[in-house]
C-alpha cells in the first residue's frame, strides 16, 4: 500500500477506535495472520488469538474517558499513531498514558502491530 492508501485506511480505523468501535476496527483492518505485541512482551500471533485479547480488553473496560490521536505518520506499507488514552479497567485500574502504535500493512490490512508505552 502507498502512503495515501494507508492514510485513508488509518483515518477510518482511528475514527472507529475513538468512537469506541474497537472490534469493528479490528475486524475491518487486521489481517488474518496479524502479529500484535505490547512493548517487549511475547507477540500474539493470529487474528483469532488477537480477537480474543481485544474482546477481553473491551469486556474489562469500565470507563473510556479518552482515546485521542495526537499524531500519525505513513510510509509505504508502514504507519504509526501516537495515542493518548485515559480509561478505567477492571483489573488494571485507572490508566492514563501515551502510546505509540507502529503498523505494518499487507493486502490493505495490518499484518504486524507493536505498541510502545510506559506504564
Amino acid at each position: 500500500m502507498n502512503r495515501t492508501e494507508i492514510e485513508t485506511a488509518l483515518t477510518d480505523l482511528n475514527e472507529l477506535v475513538t468512537n469506541g468501535r474497537l472490534l469493528e476496527a479490528f475486524e475491518k483492518y487486521y489481517h488474518d495472520e496479524v502479529v500484535m505485541q505490547e512493548n517487549e512482551l511475547s507477540p500474539t500471533v493470529s487474528k483469532e488469538l488477537n480477537r480474543k485479547r481485544e474482546i477481553e480488553f473491551k469486556r474489562n473496560l469500565t470507563e473510556l474517558r479518552k482515546a485521542e490521536v495526537r499524531g500519525i505518520g505513513t510510509g509505504d506499507d508502514i504507519s504509526f499513531v501516537i495515542w493518548k488514552y485515559d480509561y478505567t479497567h477492571k483489573e488494571w485500574g485507572v490508566k492514563n498514558y501515551t502510546q505509540v502504535s507502529v503498523q505494518h500493512w499487507k493486502d490493505g490490512q495490518i499484518i504486524r502491530e507493536k505498541f510502545f508505552y510506559n506504564n
